[in-house]
């Protein structure tokens, strides 16, 4: 039998397809590209913007109408937070919410068997443990991800995350260690540690993000360690010391932005204002060398006016981001903000969102420009017909080699030039 995985959304998602990959290979399955002809076809979902529920939708019609004697199943994030609206998917044969994934590979072999139309979609509880997962390999690079937490207990008036994924619960320090004990026993030399609100890890069990990162840090064999995705309001400065005392600890942190606005980020239910996050920004630059710092910023939220979207992208421009990811905002139903007065239209979301993206873009261009000259440590992780190698810095500056590497290995590179969103280097 044959299954073929479609992922959509953030690394958690990703490494949980990793975790239904695995589980579904010790069951006897072959897995196989989504573009081969395969007998199960799983489109793991995402739901954070009503963009990523409409690519769920039609991924799921896709591959039915090009497979109609295939089993297509739907799973992850959006059939845990709508499950109505997931059911009424009648092209998927089985249903799952995340809250399931343990047990899709036995919900399949059950389908396979008598031919039934499956629908699980149990909500998360209130006191729900950690569900036990773990992998030896990720997806055939030279990069794996460790998930460490799950859930969100900040309910921010726009996110439907936390209704999809439960209340924060953390893996057992001796777990993550073992896992990447694992990883590393199979070649992989970088770990990313991830979450669904990763910085929050440990507040369930009375630890710390540092106790996780120190965990890892301490296996034979991993040479970098590096972050996913942080919120600002638990990167307090006896957290930047903690995670200061690890050198394997990469220096780059992706830390969630949404807006520069103080006034947004309360409609927003952010919990911090744009002072507190410009200083956890400059003691993070002033505790790791050749620091980094990326970031998410939402445009158009509800009842932001022209005066807090110039507050925003003044921000933006003062703390001089590496990279941001820039989105408009998206009504998601069953969340505070969907009620608000004073939505946005189309044409000035759009509109704001290119202009916060041309600066983020001008921002870009300058720190890339900027590397010409130096010398850096980079992982080859993928190979290109022409020969040359792609890979990324400790602070996650893409750079291309242009001969003479092997993935999975580490080389020291000159940069020479930029090319496009990319460092072109050489091999010193």
């Amino acid at each position: 039998m044959k299954a073929a995985f479609y992922t959509l959304g953030c690394k958690v998602n990703q490494y949980e397809t990793q975790v239904l990959c695995e589980a579904l290979t010790k069951d006897g399955f072959i897995i196989v590209p989504d573009s081969e002809e395969a007998d199960v076809y799983i489109i793991n979902s995402c739901t954070v913007t009503a963009e990523s529920d409409k690519k769920t939708r039609q991924a799921v019609r896709h591959f039915k109408r090009l497979h109609s004697d295939s089993v297509v199943v739907l799973t992850g994030c959006m059939p845990q937070a709508y499950p109505n609206a997931a059911q009424e998917l009648i092209q998927a044969d089985i249903v799952a919410g995340n809250h399931s994934n343990e047990k899709l590979p036995q919900m399949i072999k059950e389908y396979l068997a008598n031919r039934q139309r499956t629908i699980k979609t149990r909500q998360h509880q209130s006191g729900d443990k950690f569900s036990p997962c773990s992998i030896s390999s990720f997806d055939e690079r030279t990069r794996a991800a460790i998930k460490i937490e799950d859930g969100c207990n900040r309910f921010c008036s726009y996110c439907i995350i936390p209704y999809a994924r439960g209340r924060v619960r953390s893996k057992a320090l001796a777990d993550i260690k073992k896992e990447a004990q694992a990883l590393a026993a199979n070649g992989y030399r970088e770990i990313v540690l991830v979450g669904i609100n990763l910085s929050s890890y440990g507040t369930d069990t009375g630890l710390t993000l540092c106790d996780a990162v120190d965990a890892v840090c301490s296996v034979d064999g991993i040479k970098r360690v590096r972050l996913g995705s942080l919120e600002p309001d638990h990167m307090t400065e006896e957290m930047i010391k903690g995670l200061k005392r690890q050198e394997k600890l990469c220096p780059q942190f992706h830390i969630s932005l949404q807006s520069g606005c103080t006034e947004t980020l309360k409609r927003m239910n952010r919990y911090y204002d744009a002072a507190e996050y410009a200083r956890i920004c400059a003691d993070l630059r002033a505790s790791f060398k050749d620091c980094t710092i990326t970031t998410d910023v939402m445009v158009g939220f509800a009842g932001e006016t022209d005066d807090e979207f110039n507050q925003s992208l003044e921000f933006v421009k003062a703390i001089g981001f590496e990279k941001v990811h820039v989105f408009p905002y998206s009504v998601r139903i069953g969340t505070r903000a969907a009620s608000f007065p004073d939505q946005q239209d189309k044409k000035t979301k759009q509109e704001r969102a290119q202009r916060m993206a041309d600066a983020a873009n001008e921002i870009r261009t300058a720190f890339l420009r900027a590397q010409i000259g130096k010398t850096v440590e980079v992982l080859a992780e993928t190979k290109e017909d022409d020969g040359s190698c792609n890979g990324y810095t400790a602070n996650y500056t893409p750079v291309k080699i242009i001969s003479g590497a092997e993935c999975g290995e580490f080389y020291n590179i000159k940069i020479t030039a930029v090319e496009d969103d990319c460092c072109i280097g050489e091999t010193v």
